[in-house]
């Protein structure tokens, strides 16, 4: 089964995407929502975290205290490199697990930093959802309900679109004047056929 890496900057539309071709049958690892699963769950990760910015990056329910560490880690960029080099090894972990049980043509492994993390060497093939700029801030800030000075912080810490396009096998525009579904249609259609 091949696997393929979907990536795209905040906002870009990579969960509509994903949503699609869950459609189609293709199962979908979100790397995204694990790391986030796994910082409230693996008791290491979570000792990790407290380790490096303190008590209160867990609620008082337990749980990983999402606005505070995104506050920081935007912020400072060392910080944000620590926080993946954490979390990256157990999510790397799950998806190979995950992978092993998918029954279908190939499989999707859905993430932000996909090319920033180097994960995406263990693909056969890549998948970048792009945008322009003005349309992911809007989309991000209506969607959080945050800042445009928030957005700008978060997509700063990303590759911007033309690295990924350099660095994809095949290329989503998911502009609003643009139609995705036949563009997902066409990608798929080749990937069964050629891998």
């Amino acid at each position: 089964m091949i696997k393929v890496g979907i990536t795209g900057g905040i906002g870009s539309g990579k969960s509509t995407v994903c949503r699609i071709f869950k459609v189609l049958g293709i199962p979908v690892f979100e790397a995204d929502s694990v790391a986030k699963q796994l910082m409230n769950t693996d008791q290491q990760i979570r000792e990790q975290l407290i380790g490096l910015f303190g008590s209160s990056v867990y609620l008082s329910d337990h749980t990983l205290n999402r606005k505070y560490l995104a506050e920081i880690v935007f912020k400072n960029p060392s910080l944000l490199a620590k926080l993946n080099a954490m979390v990256h090894p157990a999510v790397g972990k799950a998806f190979d697990d995950w992978y092993l049980i998918q029954q279908a043509p190939y499989a999707l492994h859905e993430a932000a930093i996909l090319f920033e993390s180097g994960f995406y060497k263990k693909m056969d093939k890549t998948i970048a959802v792009i945008a322009n700029e003005n349309e992911r801030i809007d989309r991000v800030m209506q969607r959080d309900k945050i800042n445009e000075e928030l957005v700008r912080q978060r997509i700063k810490n990303q590759l911007n679109d033309t690295e990924r396009i350099k660095l994809a096998d095949y290329v989503i525009s998911n502009n609003d004047n643009e139609l995705i579904i036949p563009q997902i249609l066409e990608i798929d259609k080749k990937i069964r056929t050629n891998g």
